[in-house]
C-alpha cells in the first residue's frame, strides 16, 4: 500500500506500509494505528508529562524488536521533547501528550510504550535522575515464576490490595498485557527514595507472611511457582507497560485497568486477557478504570509498612 497522508488535529503525518503484518494473528500497521487513534483520549492522560520508552518492532512481533529512549532522527519539530540525566543516562525522550505524538510514534511500530512513576515538571526542559526527583504513583509489579497460574496471581493481587488498604492507600489493578498483574497507588507527590524504601519493605513483609507464594529474589531458579514482587520497577530509572498499552504477543493484547470484581473472579479461572477490540469495548462500557490515578484520591505513605 502506497503511503498515506493523514490530518491529525491539525498535524500532517505521513503514514506507510498500513498493509504490513505485524502480529502473527494478522493484525496489520493500519489497525495498530486505528487502535492507538480511538484509545488515544483514555490513554493519553496517562501518557502526558512523562518521558516514553518505546519497544518497537518493524517487522513484526515474531521478528528482532529493539528498545529506543532517544528520539530518532527525523522527528517532526512539533513533539514535545525532554533532556533526562542520570548517573547513566543522557537521554532526550518523546513526551507524547497529544493524538498526532501517539499516531507518530504508531506509525514507527512502536507498539509498545513505557513510563516513569514520575511526570516532568511544567515548562521544565530538563530533569536529573536523583533521589529527591518526585513520583506520584508507586506500582507494584506481580510476575509469575514457572508454574503459576493467574488464580494465584489474582489472589495475590487481592492479598496486597488488602495490605495496601490497611496502610491507607488506595490500589488500582490492571494487567501487565502479557502473564501479570501490575497494582497502583495514586501518591501525592514524594521523593522517589522513600517510596522505594516503603514498597521494599512491603515486599519483605509479605515474603515474611506468604513465603510459599512471594519472592523479591529476581533469579528465575527461586521463583518456580512463586511471584515475584518487583518493588525495582520503582526505580527512577525503571519504567511499567502504560496503561492501555499494546504488548507484543502473538495477537495484539493490550495492559488492561480492571474491576476488583474482575480480579475476584479471576481467582476462580476467569481469564484476564484483553485485545485491542476488547479493551476499547471496556472502556465504552466502563470509561476509564484508572482515572482515578489522575483525579482521585492521592495517597501519603505512612511511616512504616505493618
Amino acid at each position: 500500500m502506497a503511503d498515506v497522508m493523514a490530518e491529525v488535529e491539525g498535524r500532517t503525518l505521513k503514514l506507510s506500509n498500513l498493509d504490513k503484518v505485524l502480529y502473527p494473528n494478522g493484525f496489520t500497521k493500519g489497525e495498530v494505528i486505528a487502535y492507538y487513534h480511538a484509545i488515544a483520549p483514555v490513554m493519553l492522560p496517562h501518557l502526558a508529562g512523562r518521558p516514553v520508552t518505546r519497544i518497537r518492532f518493524p517487522n513484526g512481533t515474531d521478528k528482532p524488536s529493539f528498545f529506543e529512549k532517544n528520539v530518532p532522527a527525523g522527528t517532526p519539530e512539533w513533539v514535545r521533547t525532554h533532556h533526562v540525566v542520570g548517573s547513566s543516562e543522557d537521554i532526550v525522550f518523546p513526551i507524547v501528550d497529544d493524538t498526532p505524538t501517539l499516531i507518530w510514534l504508531a506509525n514507527l511500530a512502536a507498539l509498545e510504550l513505557h513510563t516513569h512513576q514520575w511526570r516532568v515538571a511544567p515548562d521544565s526542559d530538563e530533569t536529573t535522575i536523583d533521589d529527591a526527583l518526585p513520583v506520584d504513583q508507586l506500582v507494584i509489579d506481580l510476575d509469575p515464576g514457572p508454574g503459576v497460574e493467574m488464580p494465584l496471581i489474582a489472589t495475590a493481587g487481592l492479598l496486597i490490595a488488602g495490605e495496601l488498604g490497611d496502610a491507607g492507600l488506595v490500589a488500582h489493578a490492571k494487567t501487565s498485557g502479557s502473564k501479570g498483574l501490575q497494582l497502583y497507588v495514586p501518591l501525592e507527590p514524594t521523593p522517589v527514595r522513600p517510596v522505594l524504601e516503603w514498597v521494599r519493605g512491603l515486599g519483605e513483609r509479605l515474603v515474611q507472611l506468604h513465603p510459599a507464594l512471594f519472592v523479591t529474589e529476581i533469579a528465575k531458579v527461586a521463583r518456580a511457582g512463586k511471584i515475584l514482587i518487583d518493588v525495582n520497577q520503582n526505580l527512577p530509572g525503571r519504567t511499567t507497560v502504560t496503561p492501555y498499552s499494546l504488548r507484543a504477543k502473538g495477537e495484539p493484547t493490550a495492559s488492561t485497568p480492571l474491576r476488583w470484581q474482575e480480579v475476584e473472579e479471576a481467582t476462580a479461572g476467569a481469564p484476564l486477557r484483553f485485545t485491542s477490540a476488547d479493551v476499547l469495548a471496556r472502556v465504552t462500557e466502563h470509561g476509564d478504570l484508572f482515572e482515578p490515578l489522575l483525579a482521585g484520591r492521592r495517597g501519603v505513605l505512612p511511616p512504616q509498612v505493618g
